[in-house]
């Protein structure tokens, strides 16, 4: 299909939330251009989980899917790169690429997912998405009753065990520092038997992405076969902020329940508007805000 002179959605971010939004509103006959950067968040995993239908596919096989699924629509165009500036100008919003081509539509999505921001452990990057990870649904099945340690501190940290106590009791704290509980906290997991390890963490010991030991500062070590852990992220695009979308206390893009943004016209969806960072969300997400954008257009229209 020839480039529409103005679309009637540009999405940028042509991963799981992207393309769901885009099929979506391609099956409703809108104009649609889908930016994508192919920096999906989810690349180091290899396997996804938890995704009816999908469980246990490698995430760059479910993306080739998704994409050649999407392709099949005459009214959707899908183009790699990566989006640099967004602008309102009159009633439409252009998108300018770093190939220095502006695009321009009537609608945004924002589907950019978020960036993760790793710790300076030797060996944590290695691991991460394989046998470190950060969401029990999506992972603790395949590391259900291993002998798994929670790099955290904090509310975080006591959280995480609460959770994670469901899938293993085989379980160590380790706070890479002071542990930051309650004396509530720590009598509960003393309760339970969870050691709380306070040692600075050197590094990960690890075969190809299998953690086997984590190494403290001063050389000795604990056995691990899983650990989970929760980095802190960051937005993957500001082009959102740039337009005026706003952030929640979590950082998380600020949406109504249908995906729109505080700006009229500009939607988001996936990792980047919740704290619930799973694939079938994403689709979830991308699918709602598809339908709901088509019918902002129809209310304009009709």
């Amino acid at each position: 299909m020839a480039a529409a002179s103005v679309y009637d959605v540009i999405i940028i971010g042509g991963s799981h939330a992207g393309l769901a939004a885009a099929m979506t509103l391609g099956r409703a006959l809108r104009n649609v251009l889908v930016i994508d950067s192919g920096q999906p968040c989810n690349a180091p995993t290899p396997a996804s989980h938890n995704f009816l239908s999908r469980d246990g596919i490698a995430p760059s096989e479910l993306l080739r899917i998704s994409r050649e699924q999407v392709s099949r629509y005459s009214t959707i165009t899908l183009m790699d790169a990566t989006a640099t500036a967004a602008a309102k100008v009159g009633p439409y919003f252009t998108i300018e690429t770093d190939g220095g081509a502006i695009h321009t539509a009537r609608k945004l999505i924002f589907a950019t997912g978020l960036k993760d921001i790793l710790p300076d452990i030797p060996g944590f990057a290695a691991c991460w998405g394989v046998t470190v990870v950060h969401c029990p649904y999506c992972h603790g099945y395949e590391v259900r009753g291993k002998k798994t340690g929670v790099l955290a501190e904090g509310a975080t940290a006591y959280g995480f065990i609460e959770l994670i106590y469901n899938w293993t009791n085989d379980l160590t704290l380790y706070s890479n520092g002071p542990a930051g509980l309650t004396g509530e906290q720590a009598a509960k997991l003393a309760h339970y038997g969870i050691a709380i390890v306070e040692q600075k963490v050197e590094a990960l010991v690890h075969e190809g992405g299998l953690i086997r030991s984590i190494r403290f500062a001063d050389g000795s070590t604990a056995e691990v076969e899983a650990l989970y852990a929760h980095p802190e992220t960051t937005q993957h695009c500001d082009l959102p902020l740039s337009l005026g979308c706003e952030l929640n206390e979590h950082g998380s893009i600020t949406t109504d329940v249908f995906q729109q943004t505080c700006v009229k016209g500009v939607y988001a969806a996936g990792d980047n508007a919740t704290t619930g960072r799973s694939v079938a969300g994403a689709v979830a997400a991308g699918s709602v805000a598809g339908m709901l954008l088509n019918r902002e257009l129809v209310e304009e229209d009709f």
